[in-house]
């Protein structure tokens, strides 16, 4: 297996816990929240997709998925159209409403994209320098795996409210 199998095997895990945590929640389940400053398992997905759009096209290149596809104007949510979610408080993760189909039919076609991206890698690619701002700066692949582990770790807190709401049914 080479970086690049193995990166879009971490990327399909990370699709398939996204999928576990959303499908068959109502809208209304998908928005409720433990306290009013708590994450929702609809915000929790949308963040971890923006971010996971933002961060690849930033090394894909191109226009991220959520304007080029129209998946902004589907949401239609009260945010810039650059907006991911990093450093929302309460009041912006209230406003995250959507359904289960509307979540992962973005999270999908945000899937696909990085899946088409990261399996025309190879190795060598992994070492490029792409973000000088950081000390050590970053590359190619210290970026994705932190995609990986940022989805990963959003997923599981999703999954987790997920069994909360499924217990009060």
């Amino acid at each position: 297996m080479n970086s690049s199998h193995l990166l879009a095997d971490a990327f399909d895990r990370v699709r398939e816990e996204v999928h576990g945590a959303v499908d068959g929640l109502t809208e209304a389940e998908l928005a409720d929240r433990a306290d009013d400053e708590a994450n929702s398992v609809g915000w929790l997905v949308w963040h971890l997709t923006r971010v996971q759009d933002d961060h690849v096209t930033g090394v894909a290149g191109g226009e991220q998925v959520w304007t080029s596809q129209g998946w902004h104007d589907r949401f239609g949510l009260p945010f810039p159209a650059g907006a991911t979610g990093y450093g929302d408080g309460p009041d912006e993760v209230a406003a995250v409403r959507a359904g289960a189909e509307l979540l992962t039919g973005y999270f999908d076609a945000v899937h696909q994209r990085t899946l088409d991206y990261v399996r025309d890698l190879a190795d060598a690619d992994l070492d490029k320098v792409v973000d000088e701002r950081w000390d050590p700066p970053v590359t190619l692949g210290v970026r994705l795996v932190s995609v990986i582990s940022d989805d990963l770790q959003h997923a599981g807190q999703a999954a987790f409210l997920r069994g909360l709401l499924l217990r009060r049914r």
